[in-house]
C-alpha cells in the first residue's frame, strides 16, 4: 500500500510518500513545499494544491493521511492551517483518493511509542523506521510519521 502523509502549514508543508509491504516501510519521496513570506495566501494554497496533485499523480497512493487539527492558541493560525489542509484535501478529493486524519498524539505514539515525544525524537525514529540515510527535515519527518500512523491504524478516521 502506498500512502501520502502530509503535515500541513502555509509556509512549509511537509510531505512523505510511504510504501508499506507487511512490516516493511520504504520512503519513496519526501520533502517540503516551501512558500516564501512574500507569496500571498492564495499563491501559497495554489502551490500546495499543485504539488500535492503532482505527488498523487506520480505515486498513485491508496490513501492520503493528514494530522487532525486539535487546538491552537491563535485563531488566525488555526484558520490558515485549516486553509492549507483544505488545499491538500481538495487535491486528494479531485484525484478520488480518500483522506484520513490522525491526532498528533496518536502519530507520535505510532512512531515513538510515546504520545508526548519531541520533534527530534520523531525525526530519529522516522529515519530508523524507513531506513533513511540522513535525518529528514522536521516537516518531512512529521509527514512520514503521519503516513506511518496510517499503516498502524485499526480504524482509520476518513474525512
Amino acid at each position: 500500500m502506498t500512502i501520502l502523509g502530509v503535515d500541513t502549514s502555509l509556509r512549509s508543508t511537509g510531505y512523505g510518500v510511504l510504501e508499506a509491504r507487511g512490516s516493511s516501510l520504504d520512503a519513496l519521496d519526501y520533502g517540503t513545499i516551501v512558500n516564501q513570506p512574500a507569496v500571498p495566501l492564495s499563491g501559497c494554497l495554489a502551490a500546495i494544491y499543485r504539488r500535492i496533485s503532482e505527488l498523487l499523480s506520480v505515486h498513485s497512493p491508496q490513501a492520503v493521511a493528514v494530522e487532525k487539527v486539535i487546538y491552537a492558541k491563535n485563531a488566525r493560525t488555526m484558520l490558515v492551517l485549516g486553509e492549507a489542509r483544505g488545499a491538500v484535501i481538495a487535491a486528494a478529493a479531485a484525484a478520488g483518493i480518500p483522506v484520513f486524519e490522525y491526532e498528533p498524539r496518536r502519530v507520535k505514539s505510532a512512531v515513538c511509542g510515546n504520545g508526548l515525544a519531541e520533534k527530534s525524537q520523531v525525526q530519529r525514529m522516522v529515519r530508523t523506521l524507513v531506513n533513511l540515510p540522513l535525518l529528514p527535515q522536521d516537516d518531512a519527518a512529521d509527514a512520514l510519521a503521519i503516513a506511518i500512523a496510517h499503516t498502524h491504524a485499526f480504524e482509520p478516521q476518513s474525512i
